[in-house]
């Protein structure tokens, strides 16, 4: 009985080792850092491009959010100068702040305001639903960071 119960023991063992080896095993395979590469245009923007782990299907696509173009913002001023953005009605509007000291970020027309932490960022991502142009300061300095123009 005491070698059945032994027997019986491995035999689980093991059939548990096979299932998690058929499973691709430990968490390294559902746990994946962003590859990511950023450039900086002419004018200052950072864009980012990189792909993230896909969840389930372990498929690599890359995520809209890390083509969004950052300002960055240092002593108070977007560095290369306000950033002229460019979007048609409909689209998603998408930036990025990051800046070394904490303020208000603020959209005027659409009136959205976030807060960016010292030495952070923070993303804006709206609809485009009002054409025309529209300034996007640091509210709290009123300097202007970004110019966003909406097509019809």
């Amino acid at each position: 009985m005491k070698h059945s119960r032994t027997a019986l023991l491995l035999l689980s063992a093991f059939a548990v080792a096979l299932a998690l080896a058929a499973c691709g095993g430990g968490d390294d395979d559902t746990t994946s850092a962003a590859a990511e590469s950023t450039a900086t245009t002419p004018g200052g923007v950072q864009i980012g491009s990189g792909q993230e782990d896909g969840g389930a299907g372990g498929t690599n696509e890359s995520k809209p959010e890390s083509s969004a173009p950052t300002i960055v913002v240092k002593n108070g001023e977007p560095v290369g100068g306000i950033q002229k953005l460019e979007f048609d009605s409909g689209e998603q509007i998408r930036f990025k702040v990051s800046s070394d000291a904490a303020e208000e970020i603020h959209v005027h027309g659409y009136d959205i305001a976030k807060e960016v932490p010292a030495g952070g960022s923070v993303e804006f991502n709206f609809p485009a639903e009002i054409e025309g142009i529209f300034e996007a300061e640091l509210e709290g300095l009123g300097v202007q960071i970004a110019e966003l123009q909406v097509n019809p």
